[in-house]
């Protein structure tokens, strides 16, 4: 794993970019009161103290960025929300200076800065976060109205219906006419038995 490496880096390179341009904008404040420096016309006062304000707000910057670095170091975890913020600002600051110490100080400044600016890149591309799509719960499923499994209709009555799933004999059919003696017919409307008459000799 580098990128525990190229965190460490990237925080000793901050560090030391804080405490130089801190430095060296103190030491051009300096030289510009005690030189009675102007340039078109400004107070050599305000040129002085101008730059020692900038060489403090541009060291707490680089000193900002270097404790995030320091943090994602420690705790090997991506920088997120402001500390990720001032990573990115800090790379395109390394890449303006870049393109500015080109023509203004010479090759190697140009070259110490897309270096830097590739350190940072590479630790904000190496904690860069992978999250996997969330989690989906299922559905409920709606009660069905039907019965159980095998069952008749819902809420009928089973006491009816035999092992083949057919109802007995005598269930549901209506009743049959009771039949008469032999040799007579069935049985009247008024329920009576129908009774053959013989005479005596």
């Amino acid at each position: 794993m580098v990128r525990r490496p190229v965190a460490a880096v990237v925080t000793l390179v901050l560090f030391a970019e804080a405490f130089g341009v801190a430095a060296l904008n103190w030491f051009l404040g300096v030289v510009v009161d005690r030189q009675h420096m102007s340039l078109a016309g400004l107070d050599p006062d305000v040129m002085s103290t101008s730059s020692k304000i900038g060489g403090l707000v541009f060291g707490l910057y680089f000193v900002l960025c270097g404790v995030v670095a320091l943090l994602v170091l420690i705790r090997d975890r991506p920088p997120a929300g402001l500390g990720r913020i001032l990573l990115i600002s800090a790379a395109v600051v390394h890449g303006l200076l870049g393109a500015f110490s080109w023509g203004l100080v010479g090759r190697s400044a140009f070259a110490f800065m897309m270096v830097v600016l590739a350190l940072i890149v590479l630790l904000l591309m190496g904690y860069d976060r992978q999250e996997g799509p969330p989690a989906t719960e299922p559905a409920p499923t709606a009660p069905s109205d039907a019965g159980p499994p095998g069952g008749g209709a819902a809420g009928g009555d089973l006491s009816g219906v035999g092992p083949s799933g057919q109802a007995p004999s005598g269930v549901g059919s209506p009743p049959e006419a009771p039949a008469g003696p032999e040799g007579s017919g069935p049985a009247g409307p008024s329920g009576g038995v129908t009774a053959l008459v013989t005479t005596a000799p």
